[in-house]
């Protein structure tokens, strides 16, 4: 069986997302969030959350980040996050346009986790200088960009630094589901409690078609948030197709279930390649991503019999393995074998 790994976006939707929105589009509902299902959704995220929340929904994950970011930073700001981060590297220049021209600085550390250190010594340069960006936000992904979780220590040490130097925190949670079961912990916890101020709670790589929701602890922010969507383009008018969506992904812990799914499938790859002397894991996987190095022809031998991932972009040999809520785990164990059969050709040779 042929199975595709490039990412957790080549999934479809979940049937009960699917039906949500068939439903919600039939009849009449006020435009632009004032329906009641996303009055609902609101609601379910506060329990979710353990306090009470904002609720801007989006349809798009670039939407969320910045969207989430511009309302934390000036345009002569700076917003801190590291190196390898998917803001940093993947959202083209939508970071500039939607804050104004706010400059946005890498930093290092390991498994693409921001090293508090060196964060420390960031928010602590030229501050007041006119010649200088001001520090005015940190942003941490979770899931990185490697496929590591950060631990509930580690997002304290950095929200600590930040909070010292009187600076927001925005967590890009693209693949939040996947990083809280992999910590076993609550959303409370991984969150607000670790002085998160606004998550971008992803959900279209977990089973929705098109809907994120940006969920805002810090209130102080939620006024300027609403207006930045509409001037961003992102106040849908039929809002209840995004929030029928989001209700179905939070009804009956879809998005717990298609996560926990998403991690075992990681789990047995991960094992599996990890039985391949030939086979390199680069950073251990956590929730529902690897990076791993092939031994020379690989990578293309698995290509040729069918199977899809992303390489190319790291170093030679580097390939991207992402498993979803959707991936078969006889997909994966064919995946392994193939892998294995042509290692031991290579061997035999």
């Amino acid at each position: 069986m042929k199975v595709a790994f490039t990412s957790d976006n080549i999934a479809g939707a979940s049937d009960s997302v699917w039906q949500a929105m068939m439903e919600a589009s039939q009849g009449d509902a006020m435009p632009y969030g004032n329906d009641d299902t996303t009055a609902e959704v609101t609601t379910m995220l506060s329990a979710l959350f353990e306090c009470e929340v904002d609720v801007f929904l989006v349809s798009t994950g670039t939407a969320a980040n910045v969207l989430s970011i511009s309302a934390m930073t000036p345009p002569w700001g700076s917003v801190l996050c590291h190196s390898e981060s998917h803001l940093l590297n993947d959202e083209s220049t939508a970071p500039e346009f939607y804050t104004g021209g706010a400059r946005f600085v890498g930093i290092g550390g390991v498994d693409a986790k921001i090293d508090p250190v060196m964060l420390k010594k960031m928010v602590n340069q030229k501050v007041g200088d006119v010649h200088s960006c001001q520090p005015s936000a940190v942003s941490i992904s979770q899931v990185t960009e490697v496929g590591s979780v950060y631990s509930l220590e580690e997002l304290r040490a950095i929200t600590h630094v930040s909070k010292e130097a009187g600076l927001l925190v925005h967590m890009d949670g693209a693949r939040f589901a996947n990083a809280l079961l992999s910590l076993d912990c609550t959303p409370a916890q991984m969150t607000w409690k670790a002085g998160v101020d606004i998550v971008s709670f992803g959900a279209t790589k977990n089973g929705t078609m098109a809907a994120e929701a940006i969920v805002v602890f810090n209130k102080t922010l939620s006024k300027e948030l609403g207006f930045r969507r509409k001037r961003g383009g992102h106040l849908h008018s039929k809002m209840r197709l995004l929030s029928s969506q989001m209700k179905a992904y939070l009804t009956d812990d879809l998005w717990r279930k298609n996560a926990e799914h998403a991690n075992a499938m990681m789990a047995l790859l991960q094992a599996g390649l990890a039985t391949i002397p030939s086979v390199r894991i680069n950073t251990p996987a956590q929730a529902n991503m690897l990076f791993c190095t092939l031994p020379e022809g690989m990578a293309d031998h698995l290509l040729a019999e069918g199977f899809a991932f992303y390489g190319g972009r790291w170093d030679e040999g580097v390939i991207r393995l992402v498993t979803s809520f959707r991936t078969p785990p006889e997909g994966v164990e064919a995946f392994v074998e193939c892998a294995r059969h042509f290692a031991a050709m290579r061997f035999e040779r």
